[in-house]
């Protein structure tokens, strides 16, 4: 079961499948309808069905449509308010696939007979077989380093990865378009999705004030020479660091008005994120200006000027005990162990140099080069070279 979303990936990864001599089934799903705060002409639901079912008559094979509006409002939408209105920002793609395209939509192609579904990501799995006969199978980032999109599947399962097909992650985008135009699909030249999983792109604060109240508050501009910012991260680099002082280093700084300067206003704390700098409207400045945080509590925002701001740069993220996912369980680092890893903290990151502490508390990321913007409620995911071994939410 392939979900043909109506774009040009999941089109050739059908074809792809179909040429390989699977029985190949199209399904489209329907995830959302509402255009509350989604900007004109994008992400037209009805239209990438047509597309879809068009796609699917090209290729010869059979055409579903499912509704699952209400999972993904349950358990991807109200996440976001929720996870909005506590100050965080969280990353709904990656939610998408692990409760919606591998969960919902999965159990919508078994009830109909798939034995697999596949989907166009730009990424690929492979699957070993330990001594005792037990499969296990790795995520590994597509071969398109312009397009992988392994970070968006860091939270997936061994049962959903069981499952899981991804056609095209051996391919480069350019060739997929090749394919595509060959076969004179109506999705070959369709320009990729943005903004949010099945919403599009959206005007953030109109979207969240579906349930999220605007209230006006108070723009702070952060001395940068403030003593806040003045942390000792060598802590972090010593060669058994002291997990207190990791705790202390992993906090996001603890901004407050009497360190800087109020310099506008603002129509609620929760529709900031950090390293934000559309959206603020105060101009005047000789060098841009970026959020640095926020205070839901006392609506407040929290800004500094420019990009070198330390206000914007961390060096350690911790991930609690609950969100720690490791992708394959022989994996799992033991208490007091330390590993060396690569990470990203968004998608199209290049991937930093890292160290990582397992505690009972959860683990700790130190990263070789100091970061901008890291962002509780993002995800965090570590590399093992091409394969994607932990991930987890970033805590505040």
């Amino acid at each position: 079961m392939v979900g043909l979303s109506g774009g040009v990936d999941s089109s050739v990864a059908a074809y792809v499948l179909r040429e390989q001599g699977y029985d190949v089934v199209g399904l489209f799903m329907r995830n959302w309808t509402d255009t509350t705060g989604v900007l004109k002409g994008d992400c037209p639901w009805l239209d990438d069905k047509f597309d879809a079912e068009a796609v699917a008559r090209k290729l010869g094979i059979p055409f579903h449509f499912v509704d699952l509006s209400e999972d993904y409002r349950r358990r991807v939408v109200d996440y976001m308010f929720a996870e909005y209105a506590a100050g965080r920002t969280p990353n709904p793609d990656v939610l998408c696939n692990r409760e919606i395209k591998f969960d919902s939509f999965l159990k919508a192609a078994r009830d109909l007979g798939a034995d697999f579904v596949a989907t166009g990501h730009y990424c690929r799995k492979t699957e070993r077989v330990a001594p005792d006969g037990r499969t296990s199978y790795s995520l590994l980032a597509g071969s398109d380093p312009n397009k992988d999109q392994s970070y968006f599947l860091c939270q997936l399962s061994q049962e959903q990865l069981a499952a899981a097909m991804f056609p095209i992650g051996d391919m480069l985008k350019p060739e997929v378009r090749r394919v595509a135009t060959e076969l004179n699909l109506v999705t070959a030249h369709k320009k990729d999705s943005q903004g949010i999983c099945f919403v599009g792109k959206v005007d953030l604060p109109v979207f969240l004030q579906q349930k999220l109240k605007a209230e006006e508050g108070k723009v702070f501009l952060m001395d940068p020479e403030a003593p806040i910012f003045r942390r000792d991260w060598s802590a972090a680099y010593a060669d058994s660091p002291d997990p207190a002082a990791l705790e202390e280093l992993a906090t996001p700084y603890p901004l407050h008005p009497k360190y800087g300067r109020k310099v506008g206003t603002h129509q609620g704390a929760q529709f900031y994120t950090i390293g934000q700098r559309k959206g603020l409207f105060i101009g005047g400045f000789p060098e841009p200006l970026f959020v640095i945080g926020n205070n839901i509590e006392h609506n407040q925002v929290f800004v500094g000027m420019g990009e070198g701001h330390p206000g914007l740069y961390r060096r350690v993220l911790k991930i609690k005990t609950p969100d720690v996912h490791w992708l394959r369980d022989e994996l799992q680092m033991a208490d007091g162990e330390t590993r060396a890893y690569k990470c990203r903290i968004r998608y199209r990151q290049p991937l930093q140099d890292v160290r990582a502490l397992a505690t009972p508390d959860g683990m700790f990321i130190v990263f070789a080069e100091p970061q901008r913007g890291i962002t509780p409620g993002q995800f965090a995911a570590l590399y093992d070279g091409d394969e994607v071994v932990c991930s987890g939410v970033i805590a505040m």
